[in-house]
């Protein structure tokens, strides 16, 4: 059995279905031995993809995702995809290749210090240097990326631990000088002593061990503690955030705790559409002004970062409830009244399971006052989508989006001012079907988190929303959905320019330097590179361009629609610090 056989190995028996790479001669090997397992080998045109493709395929599995990259170059396209994966709290394994190990140092091709690389922004790193020790490196990878804070995680394979021993020792006999100088036959020993601790013990691995990972569960003090402070509120709110659905399949189980409880919840990352796209408890908009007047507030799974003002937009009267994994985060800025450093899905179910029925009619005229509040925040954003000038209204597109969207959607958000208006209109229907890049805000994540989703959702509608600034990063990948017949929608809001920049830039220093685009044809490109493309510049065109969209997609054509935009104030103030 050769290195590439061995992780292909490892890889079925945790469970993994989809193996994302840009090919290279350093992992050659792990591809073919993956594909001969029944592994479905993704290759995509840029490793970041492949790397949020893997991200996506953790979130909405549970399963950790995998990518493979060459050595070099390879590797380093995919840092900004890691540290994004790294921030967002998702298990993914990185398989990268490296020079073999003979040579490392001397100069060989792509061979750099990776593990220096990687370090900072992964849970763990590893080189390997004996193929027997390929397995049991690639087990622990797996368990370290899901125990705890999930992360990602990076194995170095070098090159020569992945092929067949014979090839190997042919490849090191032709290196090796034919003298019989005592420098020549030194080198002979050498080469022949790494060759046999290369590949000492390698039919000996044995079976795949796959470890069992450990739930967070909360203490039962917290729990009797939060209870008690929740039975005494007049003005509760939850804040539900990624990192309660750590284990996607217990999903349902969240939300039921949630209906359970009775308290106002707001949803944000992958917990939006945990409780479907209209539950009376769900509240969508003003949740700063909410924040602030509660008296007793819930984070679970949610750090107190610059989403939340540091802290400051819970006033410091109200009670602090916080459930985290990280006990980092779950003190960040401000400590909770209450913390518990536990799995915030089961903070939820253990809450559920322990508040008296009927606290929660006490609560009805709160519920009601943010009802009214969202109901008066829809009718803004109606009169917004009522405006009409020279190319389409943001507001109104993502309306007629919502409108015509499927149950059995996925929507991936990237980009900034036209997601940003998106994610106040366009509403996920189920758990799990909402997938944005997370706390670093990374542009690019798109094309690979619908690759993911796609995976995993075979018979789901993939939408991206980008903005014609973070298309530029994705286009590429139009090729990959072609070639492995993805029919994604890919809605562009092109109102060529960077325009969350520019919104405030131009306020503030009055200048629009290195925000300005042009109303480029990514229809076009979207075209000749496999896909549909579609020109969508006026209102009286966008439910004729919708459906054609829609069309194509089920005839299994990637789609790309180029929407004009008019500018608008409807995101005014939105620059995060």
């Amino acid at each position: 059995m050769n290195g590439g056989q061995s992780i292909a190995r490892v890889l079925q028996s945790h469970g993994v279905k989809f193996l994302f790479t840009l090919c290279g001669g350093h992992i050659s090997p792990i591809l073919k031995s993956a594909k001969d397992l029944g592994i479905r080998i993704v290759d995509v045109r840029h490793e970041a993809t492949a790397v949020f493709a893997a991200d996506a395929v953790a979130r909405i599995s549970g399963v950790p995702g995998v990518a493979a990259v060459t050595a070099g170059p390879g590797a380093t396209n995919t840092i900004t995809a890691v540290k994004n994966a790294q921030l967002a709290q998702s298990p993914v394994v990185l398989l990268g290749g490296a020079a073999a190990t003979v040579l490392k140092g001397r100069g060989a091709l792509q061979d750099i210090d990776q593990l220096a690389l990687f370090k900072p922004h992964v849970k763990w790193a590893t080189a390997v240097s004996r193929v027997r020790d390929l397995a049991p490196a690639l087990a622990k990878a797996f368990r370290i990326a899901q125990s705890g804070v999930p992360g990602p995680v990076f194995v170095e394979c070098p090159v020569d631990l992945l092929y067949d021993e014979s090839l190997i020792r042919e490849w090191y006999a032709a290196s090796t000088p034919k003298g019989n100088g005592l420098q020549d036959r030194a080198v002979r020993a050498y080469l022949n002593y790494r060759t046999k601790r290369l590949f000492a013990g390698v039919d000996d691995t044995g079976e795949v061990t796959v470890s069992e990972v450990a739930q967070l569960t909360p203490a039962t003090r917290d729990i009797d503690r939060a209870v008690a402070s929740i039975a005494k509120a007049e003005r509760p709110v939850l804040v539900v955030g990624s990192q309660a659905l750590v284990d996607s399949s217990q999903a349902a189980a969240v939300a039921t705790a949630i209906e359970s409880l009775g308290i106002p919840v707001y949803l944000s990352g992958m917990a939006r559409g945990l409780m479907g796209a209209a539950h009376p408890l769900h509240r969508r908009h003003q949740r700063r002004k909410a924040l602030r007047e509660a008296d007793l507030v819930i984070l679970a799974g949610v750090p107190s970062d610059f989403r939340l003002d540091y802290g400051r937009n819970v006033r410091r009267s109200a009670c602090l409830i916080s459930a985290n994994r990280s006990r980092v985060d779950l003190n960040r800025n401000r400590r909770p009244d209450i913390g518990a450093s536990a799995d915030a899905g089961l903070f939820l179910r253990g809450l559920a399971n322990k508040l008296e029925a009927g606290v929660s009619s006490r609560w009805q005229a709160w519920q009601a006052q943010l009802l009214s509040r969202d109901a008066d925040r829809e009718r803004e954003i109606d009169t917004n989508a009522g405006r009409s000038a020279e190319f389409l209204n943001p507001v109104s597109l993502c309306r007629s989006i919502d409108a015509g969207l499927p149950d059995n959607s996925v929507l991936i958000a990237d980009g900034g001012d036209f997601v940003g208006t998106a994610s106040y209109i366009v509403k996920p229907r189920k758990p799990l079907t909402w997938l944005d890049p997370g706390v670093f805000g990374t542009l690019g994540c798109g094309a690979g988190f619908a690759l993911g989703a796609s995976m995993c959702y075979p018979d789901h509608a993939i939408w991206i929303l980008f903005g014609d600034g973070s298309v530029g990063y994705a286009l590429a990948e139009f090729d990959t959905f072609a070639r492995h017949n993805i029919p994604v929608i890919a809605v562009v809001g092109n109102d060529a320019g960077w325009t969350q920049i520019a919104r405030e830039q131009v306020k503030i220093l009055d200048d629009d330097v290195g925000t300005v685009l042009e109303r480029s044809d990514y229809h076009e490109v979207a075209a000749a590179l496999g896909g549909k493309g579609i020109l969508l510049k006026h209102a009286d065109q966008t439910a004729s361009c919708l459906q054609e969209a829609r069309d194509a997609a089920a005839k299994n054509v990637p789609v790309l629609l180029n929407s004009w935009l008019d500018k608008t104030d409807f995101r005014e103030g939105s620059l995060s610090m």
